[in-house]
């Protein structure tokens, strides 16, 4: 195993609006940079969220697993996916397969799991000719600037996550559940905290409740961490909204968020949470072979809409329970 301790960093590059830059320079291989710098290199996505690492010269999926051992951090599988992706190798994905033309908005990777990932690795093997940016924000930044009538209310309550899985949008049983068989989607979901109903048309509906507040599990900083404004019905375009709610009826939309007690959330709320994420993101476009590190619990990300081939591959690594994170509202296991 190779020591990162007798290494340093190169001088980090700060700028406003931006995340924080490291420039690699020459280096002969991505894994070997990264697995000597490990331990300096996750002290600085501890202090800052977030860092962009740009001279590695990413160029395929499997240099991304390489990296990852080279991190020496778990890989996790994911589960219960929103959309659907192509594996590389465990924990090495491609992006969610997600219109050019529509945003995604920022939300933190699997936030409504019992488990989801710390880490995060994002590496741009070709960039877009315009936008596709990920950017990042800083949740307890975001937390401290919301109302705090809104956030009680969440702490209080927590979010609950509505999903209609059909074959012909979003992901399906097997891409979210890892298998088709009715009865091993039911063991699932009963492990996992989720409500289930099986259809007329042998479509399932599911329901899970969630904390929209946690705590840092290392730093104990509370943040903002959910997917409540990113796969609520008001974030998606109108046309899209539009026709979804006439295809599958407005309790039939793919995904679609409310507050912990099931009540809906406005139009204003949700506008009003994508201001406040607007209002703390950190962006800079990508370059080929960038590599992007994220604290998945202490900052959210996003990716923009973009014109031309973009392709990212993603690692989720380093699993976090919600149990360790001091969660507000509580998960009851059947």
């Amino acid at each position: 195993m190779v020591s990162s301790l007798p290494i340093s960093l190169p001088e980090l590059e700060r700028e406003p609006g931006k995340p924080p830059l490291l420039r690699a320079g020459a280096a002969d291989s991505a894994a070997h940079w990264a697995a000597e710098r490990r331990d300096a290199l996750r002290a600085v996505v501890a202090e800052h969220g977030a860092v962009l690492v740009r001279g590695l010269g990413m160029s395929d999926p499997a240099q991304v697993g390489a990296v990852l051992q080279g991190l020496d951090v778990a890989p996790l599988s994911e589960r219960e996916a929103f959309a659907a992706r192509q594996t590389y190798s465990e924990g090495v994905y491609s992006s969610s397969k997600w219109p050019p033309s529509q945003p995604m908005c920022m939300h933190h990777e699997l936030s409504y799991t019992l488990e989801f990932p710390g880490l995060m690795l994002f590496a741009c093997l070709s960039a877009p000719t315009s936008g596709g940016t990920t950017a990042v924000a800083d949740s307890a930044a975001v937390l401290d600037a919301l109302p705090p009538a809104l956030t009680e209310r969440f702490e209080r309550e927590g979010w609950l996550l509505t999903r209609s899985y059909h074959p012909e949008i979003g992901a399906t049983l097997d891409q979210a559940f890892g298998t088709e068989d009715r009865d091993a989607v039911e063991r699932y979901c009963r492990a996992h905290a989720i409500e289930f109903t099986w259809q007329p048309d042998g479509g399932l509906r599911t329901r899970q409740r969630r904390s929209a507040v946690v705590r840092h599990p290392v730093s104990g900083r509370r943040c903002w961490f959910n997917q409540i404004a990113f796969l609520n019905a008001w974030t998606m375009a109108p046309e899209v909204r539009d026709y979804l709610i006439d295809e599958y009826g407005p309790d039939g939309l793919p995904f679609n968020t409310h507050y912990g007690n099931g009540d809906p959330l406005t139009e204003d709320v949700v506008q009003l949470l994508n201001e406040v994420y607007e209002a703390h993101t950190a962006r800079r476009p990508w370059e080929a072979g960038d590599l992007l590190l994220v604290d998945n619990v202490r900052t959210a990300h996003s990716r923009e809409p973009f014109e031309g081939p973009r392709d990212v591959v993603v690692a989720l690594a380093d699993p976090v329970r919600l149990a360790d994170c001091s969660p507000t509202v509580e998960v009851t296991l059947p």
